[in-house]
């Protein structure tokens, strides 16, 4: 619950890109606002997480056949928008599915104003989640498969039901290790946060540098408790 406090507090996202210049887009009385996604198409998580929507077009088309009256908001992955990777939507196919393609917008500020996430597998549903918005997985990503997002497709291997909270825990606690950058020094995910957020580093206590048997037991432990949930 800490955690999850300090990442909406701090508008922590994995991508720390845009800025707030192009307006909100006015969304009409009634229709639900939705944030549609885009991904790079050749990652690895969409190769291997999903089944039959497989490109950001898909997953723009399936999103409008869903909702044909909700209001669609399409965000290429910043990567695509920079022409570096893989996924781009050709501008008549957004205009003909989205009502709007939100590009520079940040994207915490974009899930404090909508109603609800659809994705295929990208991290955004991951901090959706965290900041209680509902998320609706056209893959099957780390967070899916728990009871906490609608999903279009199901794995057998996820049987179990998880809280948010046992969620965050287990990806954010027990799985990673963190090393603060200039440091170099084992730390605490809170810790990294406030780095990020700019709190003076120095200020957060050192910790022992892991060594590779501490690694190993520490992954271990995590494997032990993700068994002991089932």
């Amino acid at each position: 619950q800490t955690l999850r406090a300090l990442l909406i507090e701090h508008r922590l996202s994995k991508y720390n890109v845009g800025s707030l210049e192009q307006s909100w887009p006015k969304v009409p009385a009634g229709r639900r606002c939705i944030l549609v996604v885009g991904q790079v198409e050749d990652d690895a998580s969409v190769r291997l997480g999903t089944q039959s929507v497989r490109t950001n077009l898909q997953l723009l088309q399936a999103v409008r056949a869903a909702h044909p009256q909700a209001f669609l908001i399409y965000k290429p992955h910043p990567d695509v928008v920079a022409g570096l990777r893989v996924g781009q939507i050709s501008a008549q196919m957004v205009r003909q599915l989205a009502d709007v393609e939100l590009i520079d917008w940040p994207m915490p500020a974009c899930l404090e104003r909508v109603d609800e996430v659809h994705t295929m597998t990208s991290l955004t549903g991951f901090e959706a989640l965290i900041r209680g918005v509902a998320v609706t997985c056209y893959g099957m990503p780390f967070y899916a498969g728990w009871g906490l997002t609608q999903d279009q497709y199901s794995t057998p291997r996820r049987q179990r039901r998880l809280s948010l909270d046992e969620l965050v825990y287990a990806v954010l606690v027990q799985y990673p290790l963190y090393l603060l950058p200039q440091t170099k020094q084992l730390c605490r995910p809170e810790d990294v946060f406030a780095y990020i957020a700019g709190a003076d580093h120095t200020q957060i206590p050192a910790r022992r540098l892991p060594t590779r048997a501490s690694v190993f037991a520490h992954v271990g432990n995590g494997l032990r408790w993700l068994r002991q949930r089932k």
